[in-house]
């Protein structure tokens, strides 16, 4: 049988053994139908998003079921209502962050001592690939390819005074650095260290550079002497 990873711990330590068929769905498409009056079939309003997927796993309990049941419900239930790092071993290279909400609900078997649940996760509708977590140091002009889908990379720049960091079509203006800077695409913030460095770089449209499917070239030019990205790879 086999096994998951839910905030730091694996379902074995609970005596929790799963099956995970329903592990390799995929999310739904945000989307709305939108119909006139006097048109024949409704227009297609994309919401460029994508829904929470939920992700079952089919699970057993059959030796110390009372003291594993009530260690397993402190686990699941009693960790902290955010996301956590969901992983299993149908899918060895990748990740999901998912929460898990209830209900914890066991069908006994004969005088309590085993007993089945679904374990449902409600999980964002990406799968992270766990190479996309690695640190990259890059090559002015490096060209990255993108084998999934569009990902929102952390950037680290080294360098002082001015400079402009080109990836892709979007370029980001620094007009001061003071040793480095970090971009993250996912939240939108520019800073180095603990301090909010949104006020020292301008991005012409306003949103941060992302890493599309395909291929991306990254340059840089003025004070940037060095760039490092945390790709983030991630697929649906």
């Amino acid at each position: 049988m086999h096994k998951f990873w839910f905030a730091g711990h694996c379902c074995r330590e609970y005596g929790i053994y799963v099956s995970g068929e329903n592990t390799f769905n995929g999310p739904e498409r945000g989307y709305e139908l939108v119909s006139i009056p006097g048109r024949s079939g409704d227009l297609i309003r994309d919401n460029k998003r994508y829904k929470n997927i939920t992700v079952s796993y089919p699970a057993f309990i059959h030796r110390d079921f009372l003291r594993n049941t009530d260690a397993a419900r402190a686990w699941l239930l009693g960790s902290p209502m955010q996301y956590h790092k969901l992983e299993d071993d149908y899918h060895p290279d990748e990740y999901r962050m998912a929460i898990f909400t209830g209900p914890l609900d066991f069908d006994t078997r004969f005088l309590n001592r085993s007993g089945e649940t679904t374990l449902n996760f409600n999980c964002k509708p990406h799968r992270y690939i766990k190479a996309g977590t690695w640190v990259q140091a890059l090559e002015n002009g490096q060209i990255l390819l993108n084998n999934w889908d569009e990902s929102l990379p952390l950037i680290q720049i080294t360098g002082n005074g001015s400079g402009m960091l080109t990836v892709g079509g979007v370029t980001v203006t620094i007009d001061s650095m003071d040793s480095g800077l970090t971009l993250d695409a996912e939240t939108q913030n520019a800073y180095n260290g603990l301090e909010n460095k949104n006020g020292t770089i301008r991005i012409a449209g306003g949103e941060f550079p992302i890493l599309p499917a395909g291929e991306t070239r990254i340059t840089w030019s003025g004070g940037v002497t060095a760039v490092e990205i945390t790709p983030r790879w991630r697929a649906l």
